[in-house]
């Protein structure tokens, strides 16, 4: 059961960070996501769940407002986007830029 206090965290962060990212360091793709988005702009807020000390219930929480529990876990302008394969369908149809520089 994830804490009230983390699902307001989670919500708070979705909320009030342009672009969020839940990643893992060791995942490859988040490290795509990262690269890709990180070549449009430098102020996407990532938090590495397997760096922080609430990383599983952070990842718990994302799961019951998503329904997604793998990661990346990608947010822009507050609109869930999803995982490394959404963020890439939405570059090759060349939204990914426009989508990011509504919200920046």
């Amino acid at each position: 059961m994830v804490s009230a206090e983390t699902t307001k965290k989670v919500q708070e962060l979705i909320k009030n960070k342009p672009i969020f990212i839940a990643s893992k360091s060791y995942c490859p793709y988040c490290t795509k996501t990262k690269n890709l988005i990180n070549s449009i702009t430098k102020e996407a807020y990532i938090i590495e769940l397997d760096e922080t000390e609430d990383g599983s219930e952070i990842q718990a929480a994302l799961a019951e407002l998503t329904g997604q529990r793998t990661v990346p876990n990608v947010f822009i302008g507050g609109e869930h986007i999803g995982g490394n394969s959404d963020v890439q369908a939405l570059n090759s149809q060349d939204a990914l830029v426009p989508k990011i520089k509504a919200v920046l």
